[in-house]
């Protein structure tokens, strides 16, 4: 999208969340595009610590943000804009091979019956209440279209990812009340695509599918921004 057709946008402001055993550095890419066409661009760090702390990082910035915003979210993320994004700022929600529970789900329920055949996450035992991916088996399970030294990168540069947050239970979901969007990664090996489409179909999300790994907002950000600036284009203005 060209950045006239951006400045004319109902919303102008987006609010990108990562997921866990990554920062928000990720989102570069997505960044640059959204930036370059007109839009407003905040990057939450959450300490992926708990849910509420993880809420409470996210409010600050759709509170900081100007005007209405687009709450985008990846993996985790999207648990944390499901529980966040009922702020009245928010115009809508994108989620990005994302986690989207319902009342009382977290991801630990969410995960907790993986069907046969399901890719399993090379998720280590935890430690001190916290957990990160094995190194050697990162790229292929998180990451395998991402180019290999950045792939190698986010291995080694994993945030720890408190139980507590996996944990963390929704209490009333922003799909049921806003607007949302869902970008199903087709060759997710983290989480099954068959389990976003029943995600998206539930929260009854815009959906498009796109060939990429889990780190798909790394490896493809130009067709991740595409959704989040449908959203920006297509979302209604809510009064603050």
């Amino acid at each position: 999208m060209s950045a006239t057709g951006a400045i004319a946008a109902p919303v102008k402001s987006i609010v990108l969340v990562h997921g866990g055993f990554v920062d928000g550095s990720g989102w570069e890419g997505v960044y640059d595009i959204l930036k370059k066409d007109g839009y407003e661009v905040t990057i939450v760090q959450n300490p992926t610590t708990s849910l509420a702390d993880d809420v409470s990082v996210t409010k600050r910035a759709i509170a900081a943000a100007s005007g209405n915003v687009i709450l985008v979210g990846h993996s985790y993320g999207g648990v944390v804009i499901s529980e966040a994004g009922t702020d009245p700022k928010v115009a809508g929600v994108v989620y990005i091979t994302a986690f989207a529970p319902d009342a009382g789900e977290s991801v630990s329920s969410l995960i907790a019956n993986p069907p046969p055949g399901a890719p399993v996450p090379p998720i280590l035992a935890p430690v001190d209440g916290f957990l990160f991916l094995d190194r050697g088996k990162f790229a292929a399970s998180f990451a395998a279209d991402v180019r290999p030294d950045l792939a190698s990168f986010m291995a080694d540069s994993q945030v720890p990812w408190a139980v507590a947050a996996l944990e963390g239970k929704v209490s009333a979901p922003a799909w049921k009340v806003k607007p949302s969007w869902y970008l199903v990664a087709t060759e997710d090996k983290m989480t099954p695509p068959d389990a976003q489409r029943a995600m998206s179909k539930r929260a009854g999300s815009t959906v498009v599918e796109v060939p990429g790994s889990h780190a798909i907002y790394v490896s493809k950000p130009g067709a991740v921004a595409e959704l989040i600036e449908e959203a920006a284009q297509t979302a209604k203005p809510v009064a603050n």
